[in-house]
């Protein structure tokens, strides 16, 4: 009695593949730029952006300007103005346009010509606050210009309250102090809140190249077939180019992560270096949850891809995945209710929750890491027996 011919090893059949894939990702330019492009550079990218963003908005709270139209009909307001250190510049004559265009930063106050003699009446002089709410920089500056007009007020309450004899504290019934919850964390997390996002569409992308090409890319090739006469089972095919997948993905997980460690030489505000601590630990954290995706999301483009006869064709699905993946993270911030303990079951929003708490310094439990884990490891599953059972038809055939 004949025995029957068994072929290699699943685990050595899956390895042979993986390596190949491997070393046909490292072989493509475009992996190779996308690996470099979207993990190497993020890092100092992102991290210059926002320390652009912070440097800013600190000059312009610097400044301490105050742009007023009719200032000379006031000169008791602009000499509280310059006491109180602010700088004062006339408006230009199409300020309104300006603060349309986004081309004036600052809100303008528009003062009457009587303001000094119903002041002086013992009256309520009108000034008018200008200002677009689509400005962001003019919208930043109209709090700050209203809360000195209400120290103006005050003052000007407390001397005539003075002057008749009256105690000026009758002004303020209650003495309000503020206390401010929030660690340096929480404050630099308002700030560093897209890093996140960042990350998990550089992982997604650098990894889109390399599940297309190993599915739709070799049936394009005409190289898909050939591979299936091998004697290996179909399942260690798919883990082999799966592994191949996945391994570059973690790659730039890997290198988007720790690109952060030395890009924050490159942060121009000391405000955001004081408050930005991003250390191992932080690196570990974002890794933990990072990877699992990283893993998942490389099978879900390779399951897209290979009902796909085209690279093309794979890539125009995919757009799909990639439009899941870029709007979960949004629900985090539509929903003003706070976190949601459903939050850590849907991928992609589940890593970006995590590692926002990873950047306001919260430690991550057990749980908080094991759902999307399991998560994670299911989509990967089904994934991949959907791949093999596809791979399983096309042998056939």
């Amino acid at each position: 009695m004949k025995r029957r011919r068994r072929g290699p090893a699943p685990l050595a059949g899956a390895s042979a593949v993986f390596f190949k894939e491997i070393v046909d990702a490292l072989r493509d330019r475009r992996t190779l730029a996308t690996v470099l492009l979207s993990s190497v550079l993020m890092g100092p990218l992102v991290l210059v952006l926002l320390s652009g963003l912070v440097a800013s908005l600190e000059s312009r709270a610097e400044q301490r300007l105050v742009v007023a139209q009719g200032i000379d009909h006031a000169p008791t307001l602009r000499n509280f103005f310059e006491r109180q250190t602010f700088r004062v510049e006339p408006a230009p004559p199409d300020y309104e346009a300006r603060l349309r265009d986004a081309r004036l930063g600052e809100p303008v106050l528009v003062i009457g010509e009587d303001f000094e003699r119903r002041l002086a009446a013992g009256e309520a002089p009108e000034v008018l606050l200008v200002s677009d709410s689509s400005n962001r920089q003019a919208e930043t500056g109209t709090g700050r210009l209203v809360r000195l007009l209400d120290a103006f007020n005050r003052e000007r309450g407390a001397l005539v309250l003075a002057v008749r004899g009256v105690p000026g504290a009758l002004l303020q019934p209650l003495d309000v102090e503020e206390r401010d919850l929030a660690s340096s964390r929480s404050r630099a997390a308002q700030f560093t809140g897209l890093l996140p996002f960042f990350v998990i569409m550089a992982v997604l992308y650098g990894a889109l190249n390399a599940a297309l090409d190993t599915t739709a890319g070799e049936r394009e090739r005409g190289s898909l077939e050939p591979l299936l006469t091998n004697p290996a089972a179909p399942l260690a095919l798919v883990i082999g180019k799966w592994g191949a997948v996945a391994a570059v993905s973690m790659l730039i997980a890997l290198l988007s992560v720790l690109s952060f460690l030395p890009a924050q030489w490159l942060i121009r505000s000391e405000t955001l270096r004081s408050l930005f601590l991003f250390g191992p630990r932080e690196a570990l954290g974002f890794l933990v949850v990072l990877l699992p995706l990283a893993a998942s999301l490389s099978a879900v483009m390779m399951a897209v891809a290979i009902r796909c006869r085209s690279f093309k064709e794979a890539q125009a699905n995919n757009t799909v995945v990639i439009l899941a993946v870029s709007l979960l993270p949004l629900l985090a911030l539509f929903n003003q209710g706070g976190e949601k303990p459903w939050f850590v079951w849907l991928p992609a929003l589940a890593q970006h929750t995590l590692m926002n708490r990873v950047l306001r310094g919260q430690t991550l439990s057990i749980m908080d890491v094991a759902a999307p884990l399991a998560v994670s490891a299911l989509l990967t599953g089904l994934c991949l027996g959907f791949i093999a059972r596809r791979l399983r038809v096309a042998a056939v055939r």
